[in-house]
């Protein structure tokens, strides 16, 4: 490890897609007298589809960067995620929020928590819900416009979105520079510089790997071990395309996540653009097979291709002057669209700091921040194995393996709580991960929009089921008077709005 009293005067991110420029954003907001470059290569790319995100990315953004929101809707045109629609389990559907919480909140005069009343409707249990099951998206006011909510994160293209950052990384004084590594030359503490195809070489006090899967700096050159996620989550390809909006199509303020022979269909909502993709396992179905089948839901699609990804992440994310972020530190499939929130999250986690460390690498910030990455990537593993185990909507060699071999992870005494208790969460903090990112409400969601069965359900009596009614109506009128996201776009494009911080 580098010596404690060095202090960090310089860091090279190696990586010009989301990661890249979000932690060189988050080191320069935090620092600004740091000296920060970011390398890319036109040669490598980035992997550039369509993409879901979770709160923390608009947490991110809003309030760490500070973004100009005119700016971000310009350029990288957003449109907005309240939680996924799951076609998934034995109900038609279910929604999935970003305000799941509320389905463990006991809402007077009720006795019980709202998930307890959920066996029939779930679509109108919460405001969120009903306001998804309406493609709505925020309350209007009383002159017309957006009231605009924190329980909400972004649909993004991601060329749209890098080229948005990169212009504020140009604009924070962010150096960016075009070249490609030919070379890593090991030095005494990690990594002693980085040659590139042009001949320039190039060294820092700490090097923020953002390189994707290659994983050149921490992977590849300083061999991490890797840690498989295969046992729980047994998808490594996706098949990924689209087509342009037609007017008749609504923008949803959701993902959808489809039960497929073999995995998942994911459709992901533009302005002008819907994005699908199958994401499946090889052992399963074969690339052209699943193309077939991914065609036969989506008629419309145009050109498609193959993603391949290993899930899982390495041991450790911080190892000498070397911080992986993004990809370059682990990956899981898409299916509750963690990445950008986990880029987001490490970003703020590494500038946090080393601005609270002065800018020195210490031994107990580096425990720490590994400490926190096994669990935070762990916690994602077992909340996405319980999709997978209790997913009993068709009868699939693929799904018959996920529901009799899905390794849980941790996530054993959860799913067993459940089942003794139903929604109550008042054990929670007793099995629970404190890192954990979705909480008990979201396990609660999860289980209960796909209709497991729990040994002590409620039986309500009358007047609770009056209360619940009045409860559903309610929610059910605050969405019909809510707008949906063409209203929302229009609105903010108009000569009457101001941008505001939520």
């Amino acid at each position: 490890m580098p010596d404690q009293s060095q202090r960090i005067h310089r860091i090279v991110v190696l990586g010009g897609g989301s990661a890249g420029f979000l932690s060189a954003l988050a080191l320069k907001a935090r620092m600004p007298n740091l000296a920060v470059m970011v390398v890319r290569s036109k040669e490598i790319g980035i992997i550039g589809v369509g993409e879901g995100s979770t709160v923390a990315l608009t947490n991110m953004l809003h309030d760490y960067l500070r973004v100009n929101l005119a700016k971000l809707h310009e350029i990288a045109k957003p449109t907005w995620k309240m939680g996924l629609k799951f076609i998934w389990g034995k109900r038609p559907h279910f929604y999935y929020t970003f305000s799941t919480q509320q389905m463990n909140s006991i809402i007077n005069p009720l006795p019980k928590a709202i998930g307890y009343y959920c066996n029939g409707d779930m679509d109108t249990a919460e405001p969120m819900m009903a306001m998804m099951a309406q493609n709505r998206v925020f309350d209007r006011d009383e002159n017309g416009m957006p009231v605009m909510h924190d329980s909400i994160a972004y649909h993004v293209e991601n060329h749209f979105f890098v080229d948005f950052l990169e212009r504020a990384a140009a604009e924070a004084g962010i150096e960016i520079l075009e070249d490609t590594v030919a070379h890593v030359q090991p030095g005494e503490h990690g990594i002693g510089a980085l040659i590139f195809k042009s001949g320039r070489a190039i060294n820092a006090d700490l090097y923020i790997d953002c390189s994707g899967f290659a994983s050149l700096l921490l992977g590849k050159t300083l061999g991490e071990p890797f840690v498989p996620f295969k046992s729980s989550l047994f998808c490594d390809r996706a098949i990924v395309g689209g087509w342009t909006r037609q007017a008749d199509e609504p923008i949803q303020p959701f993902t959808t996540c489809g039960t497929m022979n073999s995995g998942w269909l994911w459709q992901i909502e533009h302005e002008h653009r819907i994005n699908r993709g199958y994401v499946y396992c090889s052992a399963f179905i074969t690339d052209e097979q699943a193309e077939q089948e991914l065609r036969a839901f989506s008629p419309r699609l145009d050109k498609t291709r193959v993603v391949r990804f290993i899930t899982g992440r390495y041991e450790r994310a911080w190892v000498k002057n070397v911080v992986a972020i993004g990809n370059a530190n682990g990956f899981v499939e898409p299916l509750e669209a963690t990445a950008l929130g986990v880029i987001s999250m490490q970003s703020r986690l590494l500038a946090d700091t080393l601005a609270a460390s002065d800018r020195q690498m210490r031994f107990w910030d580096v425990t720490g921040f590994n400490r926190h990455h096994r669990r935070y990537w762990d916690s994602i593993r077992r909340f996405i194995a319980i999709h997978y185990k209790f997913n009993d909507r068709i009868d699939t060699p693929f799904w018959r393996a996920c529901r009799e071999k899905t390794d849980l992870a941790g996530a054993e005494e959860i799913a067993a709580y459940y089942q003794e208790s139903g929604p109550g969460t008042y054990w929670a903090p007793t099995i629970m991960d404190s890192l954990d990112p979705f909480g008990m409400g979201g396990y609660v969601t999860l289980l209960l929009g796909q209709s497991v069965p729990y040994r002590h359900p409620h039986q309500p009596n009358p007047a609770e089921l009056a209360a619940v009614e009045a409860i559903r109506e309610k929610n059910r009128q605050r969405a019909a008077n809510a707008m949906t996201t063409e209203e929302v776009l229009a609105a903010i494009r108009s000569p009457e709005w101001e941008w505001k911080r939520m």
